[in-house]
């Protein structure tokens, strides 16, 4: 198997040097070239056209988010992954509205970045917690349609995923509130008996409303349900 080819952008020598010799000690993962600008960058991307690009918003010549726009203008098969300090509201919507596929904070493991990297290779995204909270609580603001015969909000909320069989289920069939608030504890950690004492309802139940979650956002487990979230049009 050919190894994920990587392009890293980051400004800070010491953090992209750190990065780059790690990930060298990955196996399967490759360090295709680097930048400390966002100009250098988008000319290395559209050379390369690596597998998986990660990119810092703050570079000096031009923010992260305008660069994955310019980049993303043409057809490519580049996934992005945002690494960065930043875990604003505004700083995570923006990526992802811009073409991010993945988002993760700079502080986090190194298993963690690398798990991130494979999961954005392969197509899904790798979410960081608190950034997942951050949409979540998006999601949870976001005003249902009403009804044209009525003043009262629905009590579910649609989710438009990315890819349209995702978008067909999830039309059929919306998470409702309740689930919201379950999806919100699972990205928080919660186990379900913790999930069940916050809510005040049974084990159960919680496990009633995780499997219905699942099932609508096609997850296979509760991180890849929170990262479905994330990936959905409830954003912007």
């Amino acid at each position: 198997m050919s190894p994920i080819r990587v392009v890293l952008i980051e400004d800070h020598d010491l953090t992209r040097m750190g990065l780059r010799a790690a990930i060298a000690q990955v196996e399967n993962i490759e360090i295709v070239g680097d930048a400390a600008k966002a100009r250098q960058g988008l000319q290395l991307l559209q050379q390369l056209q690596p597998d998986v690009a990660i990119v810092d918003i703050g570079l000096p010549d031009m923010d992260g988010v305008e660069l994955i726009r310019q980049f993303k203008t043409a057809p490519t098969q580049t996934k992005i992954l945002m690494l960065t300090m930043h875990s604003s509201e505004d700083a995570v919507l923006a990526a992802f509205a811009a073409g991010a596929d993945s988002y993760s904070l700079k502080d986090a493991s190194m298993e963690s970045l690398v798990q991130a990297i494979q999961l954005t290779y392969e197509g899904d995204a790798w979410i960081d917690p608190a950034i997942a909270r951050i949409v979540l609580k998006q999601a949870r603001q976001t005003p249902s349609a009403k009804s044209p015969d009525s003043s009262e909000l629905s009590d579910t909320t649609t989710i438009d995923a990315l890819d349209p069989e995702y978008q067909q289920i999830l039309e059929a069939y919306p998470l409702t509130e309740r689930e919201l608030e379950v999806l919100e504890l699972i990205v928080g950690g919660c186990s379900n008996a913790a999930i069940a004492e916050r809510l005040h309802i049974t084990v159960g139940t919680v496990k009633t409303h995780v499997r219905n979650i699942l099932s609508k956002l096609c997850a296979e487990d509760r991180t890849q349900a929170a990262v479905r979230a994330l990936r959905s049009g409830l954003v912007g």
